[in-house]
């Protein structure tokens, strides 16, 4: 497996536990935090790859979260998670430059397939592909 480093946003607590052990299991490096407040901390002091980010979170939701991300880290890829309900909110997330968008729940293995295209775009970007 590609080292890459991927940071998982949602203020679902146990889901974000949940995806966070089972990257972990597959040996991806991988953190977690509940808002988009701390992604953006989080962006400021560490290097990342790929983000999986949820639309609807509280305070700073994920279209605003993913506008900032691209003003500080425009090379980090972002992957937004939606609900049947904001779809649209992933379409405009594409249009802000986020890499794809998928629907909750979604696979582990889809959500991995989408993960790994997200960062060989990320290197293609950086010119190391």
């Amino acid at each position: 497996m590609e080292k890459f480093k991927i940071l998982v946003v949602d203020d679902e607590q146990d889901f974000l536990e949940t995806i966070i052990k089972r990257l972990k299991t597959r040996g991806i490096e991988a953190a977690g935090v509940e808002s988009g407040y701390k992604a953006l901390e989080f962006l400021d002091g560490h290097d990342l790859d790929v983000m999986i980010l949820d639309v609807k979170m509280p305070g700073m939701d994920g279209i605003e979260t993913l506008r900032e991300i691209k003003k500080k880290k425009p090379l980090v890829e972002v992957i937004m998670l939606t609900g049947h309900a904001s779809v649209e909110s992933g379409i405009q997330g594409m249009q802000l430059g986020a890499f794809d968008y998928v629907m909750k729940p979604v696979a582990l293995d889809e959500l991995l397939e989408k993960v790994r295209q997200a960062y060989e775009r990320k290197l293609i970007q950086e010119g190391k592909a």
